[in-house]
């Protein structure tokens, strides 16, 4: 509370404020609820005083009450500021509480609906949108859920001896460590089991000194995309599998040292030191080469061999019958027209590593995956709804194009700058959206050229993507049955000298395998566009080709009885 003279809330008085007069009667047993009575009104006043601004000064109401009568008489005080007469006094309606109905002008519920799925799979997608991930390590210990699965982390990493505790060296930095919380489900969209990660933090290594060769292969997106197209048209089923603690499994030849997980109970003697690592763990450079190094040995050792369209696919063909596996780190899915031998490839990695078994394929790399007996569906529904809800998009007004219709982008001199890093995340985020949207290609090969240096105007732009997302984030690929499943078509096409700060042309391509989308690419060129060609514009095609020869080759592979593959 402030005060003022008196000649100043005297004059205040006479000219603005009403007074009001206030007489309460109560009893002995009431008496107590004279602080409550006064509290309120010094609240109303507090709250109220918001309204006349900073020239306004309020002081408290005396308690001026007759111990001897019982009564509580606040007389009008000519030297006190009060509050006008309101028609709604008492206890106002709660505004602050959002009624999506009346304050959200575009709820998601207008562009988002379940209705057309089925059964199994509405009950998945609803599902993935119940469970929170925490945020911290102390609110992923006041769940037991999470607590538990922290716990079986840490008992897995003592089994495989993964560290052992000993004093740090003099010369050597140890290196950090957090959590990271998901969630496995289940082909039906139950929860199969709450997963919590310890990862190292590899960013703080030294070259040469805690890591040398970290190279390892991943799967390509493309090939997973030519496998679903694949196993549509063939009837094959997929299954999906899951490695425990994959890096665990890799062999480390160099010397590195971690400080101790955040909440690990140790002894009090034991609390100054740190661990050595014996085994690989997940963040550190190193971990995924050695991971899929002893992932490759075990498979050649049981008689499968990797494509050379993609080393990360491996295959085995044995009486005219072939067994596919795709890895990308420690998920893989399983497809094939022989249940023996895929009976029999489940029993050995079983024994091999720790093995979670999660069914048909539903969910894989954050892309959802519908399936009926005549097509495939892929989408990233969940990754985009959770980007919008996290960039405060949810309730934006959406629009029908992702990037204006003939809008050019360049670096101005004076352009007004904007968050170099939110632009780069947001930005990095949509382009992996782009796996399963082919509609977003053109405009994020825009937003992407100006990570180094983006203003207010490309920072518009990405914003304009992200509307068009809310427009339609259930938006993917589909793949359907075709009688000429090993046909390839391509279209390719080039803009002339579209980029305004280097004069250099734009070329895109789209491949369609047996008539369904399932590569495309937009890309500038490499050198300035040259007006003495005698063609109107030049086509890098090379990519094109590249892409072309991987395609027959993936598909020669999967879809045919020769046990070799066709170069690439």
């Amino acid at each position: 509370m402030y005060f003022s003279p008196e000649s100043k809330l005297q004059e205040e008085y006479h000219k603005e404020i009403q007074t009001l007069d206030y007489d309460y009667h109560i009893s002995e047993d009431d008496e107590s609820r004279q602080s409550e009575l006064v509290n309120q009104e010094a609240g109303e006043l507090d709250m109220s005083g918001q309204q006349f601004g900073s020239e306004d000064v309020f002081t408290e109401i005396p308690n001026q009450s007759s111990s001897a009568e019982g009564v509580l008489n606040l007389e009008p005080d000519p030297f006190m500021k009060r509050l006008p007469h309101r028609h709604n006094r008492g206890i106002p309606k709660l505004t602050y509480e959002p009624e999506l109905s009346t304050k959200v002008k575009y709820p998601m519920s207008n562009y988002v609906s379940n209705h057309r799925l089925s059964e199994s799979n509405k009950s998945f997608v609803n599902q993935l949108s119940t469970i929170a991930i925490p945020n911290s390590v102390q609110e992923a210990l006041d769940d037991p859920r999470w607590k538990a699965a922290m716990n079986e982390e840490m008992k897995s990493l003592q089994k495989n001896e993964t560290w052992e505790l000993v004093e740090c060296p003099p010369e050597k930095k140890p290196v950090g460590c957090r959590w990271i919380c998901t969630v496995k489900y289940k082909a039906d969209g139950s929860i199969e089991r709450f997963k919590a990660i310890l990862v190292a933090k590899g960013y703080t290594q030294t070259y040469e000194i805690d890591y040398t060769e970290t190279f390892v292969l991943v799967a390509k997106i493309n090939t997973v995309r030519v496998l679903l197209f694949l196993v549509a048209n063939l009837d094959w089923p997929l299954q999906q599998f899951d490695v425990k603690n994959a890096f665990l499994h890799g062999e480390l030849s160099e010397e590195v040292y971690m400080d101790l997980p955040l909440g690990c109970m140790v002894s009090e003697k034991q609390c100054q030191k740190v661990c050595k690592f014996k085994k690989s763990l997940y963040g550190l450079k190193q971990s995924p080469r050695a991971w899929f190094g002893r992932f490759t040995k075990s498979m050649r050792a049981f008689g499968y061999h990797q494509s050379n369209s993609d080393h990360t696919m491996f295959l085995r063909k044995q009486h005219g019958k072939i067994t596919t596996l795709i890895i990308y780190v420690d998920d893989m899915v399983v497809t094939k027209n022989d249940p023996e031998e895929r009976k029999a490839l489940q029993n050995y990695l079983f024994r091999e590593f720790e093995m979670k078994d999660l069914g048909p394929l539903k969910y894989f790399l954050r892309m959802e995956v519908s399936r009926s007996s005549e097509r495939i569906f892929l989408s990233q529904r969940k990754y985009a709804l959770d980007l919008l809800q996290e960039t405060g998009m949810s309730g934006c007004q959406p629009v029908n194009i992702p990037i204006e219709k003939g809008l050019k982008l360049c670096v101005e001199p004076n352009q007004v700058s904007t968050d170099k890093g939110r632009y780069q995340r947001l930005v990095g985020r949509l382009m992996y959206l782009a796996h399963t949207r082919p509609d977003l290609a053109y405009a994020l090969s825009v937003v992407s050229q100006y990570m180094h240096n983006p203003g207010e105007q490309h920072m518009n732009a990405v914003m304009c993507i992200l509307r068009y997302l809310k427009n339609a984030p259930r938006k993917g690929i589909l793949f359907a049955k075709n009688v000429d499943r090993q046909s390839i078509e391509v279209y390719i096409d080039a803009d002339w000298a579209g980029a305004v700060n280097d004069r250099r042309s734009t070329s895109g391509y789209f491949t369609f395998v047996g008539g369904n989308l399932v590569t495309w690419k937009r890309f500038k060129k490499l050198t300035e566009f040259d007006t003495t060609r005698p063609s109107r514009i030049h086509l890098d095609a090379d990519r094109d080709e590249f892409d072309t020869r991987y395609l027959d080759s993936a598909l020669n592979r999967l879809d045919s009885d020769d046990s070799t593959d066709i170069p690439s």
